[in-house]
């Protein structure tokens, strides 16, 4: 936590071919957005800055960190400090490793405009969490990245 005592995350935004790398939550009735699919990230450990926490996630969760990572935006509300980082994904997903939820996949854009996605190893379509969705839309509505 911060000073402020704000929850402060790193969270990435991987895409590949104009779609994005994103992680089913498991479901754990204690964790934030359980079942839903997110982004690959988590809290900033204490005495981490935004970017090290980010590599640190990435490297835990899926055993590879995408060069360049650059921030995207930055989000503040009364509990969390949000830090988005974008990066492309340029090896097969078949070399990542899933160390952290129940599933991964890539979202099309109009998964994310619907908000849904099937997951093949649940066997259904579940929700992206709302925060996800949110700042997907607005990376999809770039001029550089809309389609």
């Amino acid at each position: 936590m911060t000073a402020s005592n704000k929850v402060e995350v790193a969270i990435a935004i991987i895409h590949q071919n104009g779609q994005f790398l994103m992680q089913l939550r498991d479901d754990l009735p204690n964790i934030i957005f359980p079942g839903h699919w997110g982004f690959f990230g988590g809290h900033i450990e204490p005495g981490e800055d935004a970017p090290t926490g980010m590599r640190r996630e990435l490297k835990e969760e899926i055993g590879h960190i995408p060069e360049p990572l650059t921030l995207f935006e930055r989000t503040e509300n009364d509990r969390v400090i949000r830090h988005f980082y974008q990066a492309e994904l340029t090896i097969p997903m078949q070399q990542l490793q899933l160390n952290e939820g129940q599933d991964m996949g890539l979202c099309s854009p109009e998964d994310v405009r619907r908000g849904y996605m099937y997951s093949p190893n649940v066997g259904e379509d579940r929700p992206l969490g709302d925060p996800h969705q949110q700042a997907l839309l607005k990376f999809i509505a770039q001029p550089k990245f809309s389609n």
